[in-house]
């Protein structure tokens, strides 16, 4: 299949440029232009041994005593990416009022499911550790994720063994996915195949398989032409949490594909759909209701 939507072609220009080697979404990072008034304040803290369990964080220039958190999981199919390429997303997120923290996972074939997940845990858990030294609240906590990485948001979220596991079962207050895979069975292609196809109960690495009535509040926005992960997805989900009484928010934005989605978080594609301003009011709404920490 080859339509990929509003942005592919500007995407694939810059791509071309630059050279095949470079994702459209790391171009981004190397030339696209960035939210001012934010900046890189940590760089390569550590959740574990392995290189790979890594974290930057990015605040605000002038912050107040304590801001909300944020910790973004980006995707590339549980086998791909790095944290260095997602620094725009970081701070376009910043630059909204949060202290963000992105933070790389062990991929496929270093390891399988359920490692990469429980890198997750363990990276959310370590924010909060390091959240006030660097202006941010860990009682005012929500993690995001695109693609793989929402799954790996959803997972951490609504699973409640892998936050349990970290000794952390309520840390995170609000959790959001932009174009998450949250029920593909059967594995049906390399990438799904590759990281879970071991797995012994499939069902368990569903997102769906977790959603319950006492879950943190959910965003989940998905573009209408996504072909990579259908919008089917996030429509599941939201249905099954709306059928259980839990709250869920689910926004589609139509023409948009699978890159186009977390694209428009920089500031060169921002006014292809608000996606960036719809789930920083969610976060704001929701993790404002919790008390700041002394």
């Amino acid at each position: 299949m080859t339509r990929r939507g509003l942005l592919a072609p500007t995407l694939g220009a810059m791509v071309a440029s630059l050279g095949t080697a470079c994702s459209p979404l790391g171009v981004l990072n190397a030339v696209a232009p960035r939210d001012r008034g934010v900046r890189r304040v940590a760089r390569d803290l550590d959740y574990g041994a392995d290189p790979r369990q890594r974290f930057d964080l990015y605040a605000p220039d002038v912050a107040g005593p304590s801001l909300p958190m944020l910790v973004f999981f980006y995707g590339g199919g549980w086998d791909s990416g790095a944290k260095d390429l997602y620094g725009w997303a970081a701070q376009a997120l910043a630059a909204q009022g949060f202290v963000v923290a992105v933070a790389d996972y062990r991929l496929v074939p270093q390891v399988l499911f359920p490692v990469f997940i429980e890198d997750a845990a363990a990276a959310v858990a370590r924010v909060a550790e390091v959240a006030a030294t660097y202006g941010g609240d860990p009682a005012r906590l929500g993690v995001i994720g695109h693609s793989a990485g929402a799954h790996l948001a959803m997972m951490i979220t609504l699973d409640r063994s892998y936050m349990a596991a970290v000794g952390k079962p309520d840390l995170i207050r609000a959790t959001a996915g932009l174009a998450g895979p949250y029920d593909f069975l059967p594995f049906d292609v390399a990438s799904s195949i590759n990281a879970f196809g071991q797995a012994p109960d499939p069902v368990q690495t569903q997102p769906l398989h977790f959603a319950r009535a006492d879950a943190p509040p959910l965003w989940l926005g998905h573009g209408t032409a996504d072909v990579i992960v259908h919008d089917e997805d996030t429509l599941l989900l939201d249905a099954r949490m709306r059928e259980l009484g839990g709250r869920c928010e689910a926004k589609l934005y139509p023409g948009l594909s699978h890159e186009d989605l977390i694209a428009t978080f920089s500031p060169l594609f921002r006014r292809k759909a608000p996606v960036l301003a719809d789930v920083s009011a969610f976060f704001h709404r929701e993790l404002g209701q919790v008390a700041t920490s002394p």
